[in-house]
C-alpha cells in the first residue's frame, strides 16, 4: 500500500471513530417522533355488552347473533365484555399501557334505539362519561360513528343499507353524535371498513344482516355506503363546535410489490388504484375508474355528479386498517400489473385468512401518500388473533400469557411503522388492534385478538406479554 492509499485510509478510519454512535446510542434513540400518537382500538358492539340496558335499541348484530347457525357457538355481543360498566378498569389498563389515544365506536342504536328519532339521553350519557373519563385520565378519544352495528329499525323500516334513506339518516345520527360530543371530542372516523359489512353482509353472507344479493344490488349498497360517508363527513363539519379532524378507516386491498424494483413497484402503486376501485379509489378521485364500471357491466351503481362530488369531500386524514399484503408484480396486461397468488406455505397467523406479510403497513402508507397525495396517516386498526393460554409464570408465580407469536407479528409490522417514519412518509399514529379480546363478529369469543386477555366466565382482565411489548415499544419510541 502506498503512501496516499495509507492517508486516505487514516482519514477515513478517523471520521468513522468521530461519527460512531456513542455508547448505546444507536440502540436506545428514539425512531417515532414525540407527536406520534399511540392508541387501540376497539369497536362498540364488541366490547360494550349492555345490549338491553338504559333504553338501547336492538342492531342487525344483535338480530344475527340470536339466529341459530350464523356466529360461532351461538355467542352474542349482549355481555361482550362488559366495558358498558367497567370502563374505568379499562380505562387505568390504557395508562398502564401508556397509550395517549383510544379508537372507540358509538352503537347508534344506544343514541337513537329505532336508528332515527328521539335522543336516547341515557345512551348519550353514557359516552359522555367515557369520554370524560378517557380525557381525565389524559387519553384522546377517537370516534368511529359506525362500525357495522345498524339499527335493526333501520334495516326493517328502509331494508337498511339497499336504500338511500339509511345514508340520509346515517347523516342526521352523525349531526346529532357531533352537536353533544364535540366540545370534547376533535377526531371523527366516520365508517369503519366499507367491504365487510357490505359485501359481506349482503353478497356473502356471513356477517349481518345475513343476505346473499345478487351483484348489482351489493354494488347499489356499496354506493349508499360511501354516500353515507360523504354526508357524514358534512354534517360533523357543519355540526362541530370545535374544528374536527375528519377521517375513515377503511382496510385497503394493500398492494405490495413482489420485488422492490423500479418496475414492480411502479406496477403496485397501479394495482392500489384498480384493486381499491369499488371504494377508496372512489372516495379518493371523486370518480369510479372507468375500468371498474366496464368490468361491472350492468351491475354497475347507478349514481350522480352530485352523489361523486358528496362521496369526494376533502378528509383531514385517512385510517388504515392493515393485517396482511397482496402481492403484485409488474405485467404486460392492460393494467400493467398482476396479484400474484400466495404459496401454499405461506407462513400466517393461527387466524385461517391472516397470512404474515409486515411490509405490508409501510407499502400502504406510502402508497396513501405517494398514489393520493394524502398528508395525514394513520394506522387504525393493526393486530392478529393467537391461540392465548393463560398459565402460571413458573418463576414469576403470577398468571400470565406467553404470546410471542403477537409479539412477532407486532415487531414486524411496527418495523414497517418506523421505515415510513424514517422516510418521512405522513403516517401519524398508530391503533393496535385491540385493546382486549372480544366479540369476534362471527366467530364470537373463539378468537382473542386483544392485549389483555379476558376471562370469559368472571371478564377479569390480564395483560399478556405482547401488552408489555407494546408498552416498551411506546415508551422507547422505537422498536424493542
Amino acid at each position: 500500500m502506498g503512501w496516499l492509499e495509507t492517508r486516505i485510509g487514516f482519514l477515513y478510519i478517523r471520521a468513522a471513530i468521530r461519527l460512531r454512535p456513542k455508547g448505546n446510542e444507536s440502540m436506545t434513540k428514539p425512531i417515532f417522533p414525540d407527536s406520534f400518537v399511540w392508541g387501540c382500538a376497539t369497536a362498540a358492539y364488541q366490547v360494550e355488552g349492555a345490549a338491553n340496558e338504559d333504553g338501547r335499541g336492538p342492531s342487525i348484530w344483535d338480530t344475527f347473533c340470536k339466529t341459530p347457525g350464523r356466529v360461532a357457538c351461538g355467542h352474542t355481543g349482549d355481555v361482550a365484555v362488559d366495558q358498558y360498566h367497567r370502563y374505568p378498569e379499562d380505562i387505568r389498563l390504557m395508562q398502564w399501557l401508556g397509550v395517549k389515544a383510544y379508537r372507540l365506536s358509538i352503537s347508534w342504536s344506544r343514541v337513537l334505539p329505532s336508528g332515527e328519532g328521539q335522543i336516547n339521553e341515557k345512551g348519550m350519557a353514557y359516552y359522555e362519561r367515557l369520554i370524560d373519563a378517557l380525557l381525565a385520565a389524559g387519553i384522546v378519544p377517537y370516534i368511529t360513528l359506525f362500525h357495522w352495528d345498524l339499527p335493526q329499525g333501520l334495516q326493517d323500516k328502509y331494508n337498511g343499507w339497499e336504500s338511500r334513506e339509511t345514508s340520509q339518516r346515517f347523516a342526521e345520527y352523525a349531526a346529532i353524535v357531533v352537536q353533544r360530543l364535540s366540545d370534547r371530542v376533535t377526531n371523527w372516523m366516520t365508517i369503519n371498513e366499507f367491504w365487510c359489512f357490505t359485501a359481506r353482509g349482503h353478497e356473502v353472507g356471513d356477517f349481518a344482516p345475513g343476505k346473499k344479493l345478487p351483484r348489482k344490488a351489493g354494488n347499489r349498497i356499496a354506493h349508499h355506503a360511501l354516500l353515507a360517508h360523504g354526508l357524514g363527513v358534512r354534517a360533523i363539519r357543519a355540526s362541530a363546535k370545535r374544528k374536527p379532524n375528519v377521517g375513515l378507516a377503511d382496510n385497503f386491498a394493500i398492494s405490495v410489490p413482489i420485488i422492490e424494483t423500479p418496475e414492480h413497484v411502479a406496477a403496485a402503486g397501479k394495482a392500489m388504484r384498480v384493486e381499491n376501485a369499488r371504494f377508496m379509489t372512489a372516495v379518493m378521485e371523486g370518480a369510479y375508474l372507468e375500468s371498474y364500471l366496464q368490468r361491472e357491466g350492468a351491475n354497475a351503481p347507478e349514481f350522480t355528479t352530485e352523489d361523486l362530488r358528496i362521496i369526494s369531500e376533502p378528509l383531514d386524514f385517512v385510517g388504515m386498517n392493515c393485517y396482511l399484503p397482496q402481492y403484485v408484480r409488474a405485467a404486460a396486461s392492460a393494467g400493467g400489473y398482476e396479484v400474484v397468488p400466495l404459496a401454499p406455505g405461506h407462513p400466517r397467523m393461527s387466524t385461517e385468512w391472516l397470512y404474515l406479510g409486515p411490509e405490508c403497513l409501510y407499502w400502504g402508507v406510502r402508497h396513501l401518500a405517494k398514489v393520493w397525495n394524502v398528508k395525514s396517516i394513520y394506522i387504525t386498526e393493526n393486530g392478529c388473533a393467537a391461540k392465548d393460554r393463560l398459565t402460571v409464570g413458573t418463576t414469576t408465580g403470577k398468571a400470565e400469557v406467553l404470546d410471542t407469536d403477537r409479539i412477532m407479528y407486532l415487531r414486524g409490522h411496527l418495523k414497517s411503522a418506523e421505515r415510513a417514519i424514517q422516510e418521512r412518509l405522513p403516517l401519524h399514529g398508530y391503533f393496535l388492534w385491540s385493546l382486549l379480546d372480544n366479540f369476534e363478529w362471527a366467530e364470537g369469543y373463539t378468537q382473542r385478538f386483544g392485549l389483555v386477555y379476558v376471562n370469559y366466565d368472571d371478564l377479569s382482565r390480564t395483560p399478556k406479554c405482547s401488552a408489555e411489548f407494546y408498552r416498551e415499544t411506546i415508551k422507547a419510541r422505537k422498536v424493542l
